[in-house]
């Protein structure tokens, strides 16, 4: 598969090649997984109503994704929660900042995350540049 400029695709099939425009990757892909924490090793399970992209107990992160689920992101830094901030309705996100690249990530806060680690992080935000 070849990518030219302007999302013309180039596909070779059977030695032909064969073009067409590109379609837009899907911005969210569900992915509801269980998964070990890398940082505290809590066995997490899947949330059931959304999908899960974060520990619930320490609330770290992996940078596994470009776009939520999509798991192309070849980094693979953790994604250490840095600050929390309210979104829309009376929702929060937690703010990350990825260990090896230094990418920053918002995530919104699941319903059985740890409410202690939650109100630490706001009461002790780390600021970036």
């Amino acid at each position: 598969m070849i990518l030219w400029p302007k999302g013309i695709l180039i596909k070779e099939i059977d030695g032909r090649l064969y073009g067409g425009v590109m379609e837009e990757l899907k911005k969210f892909t569900m992915k509801d997984e269980n998964f070990v924490c890398e940082v505290c090793g809590n066995e997490v399970r899947p949330l059931g109503y959304t999908a899960r992209d974060h520990c619930p107990k320490c609330l770290s992160s992996k940078h596994v994704d470009i776009n939520p689920g999509d798991r192309r992101a070849e980094c693979g830094g953790v994604l250490e929660p840095i600050a929390i901030e309210k979104a829309k309705k009376s929702d929060y996100k937690i703010i990350y900042k990825c260990n090896k690249c230094g990418m920053i990530k918002k995530n919104i806060m699941a319903n059985d995350d740890d409410m202690d680690k939650i109100i630490d992080i706001m009461s002790h935000p780390v600021v970036t540049e």
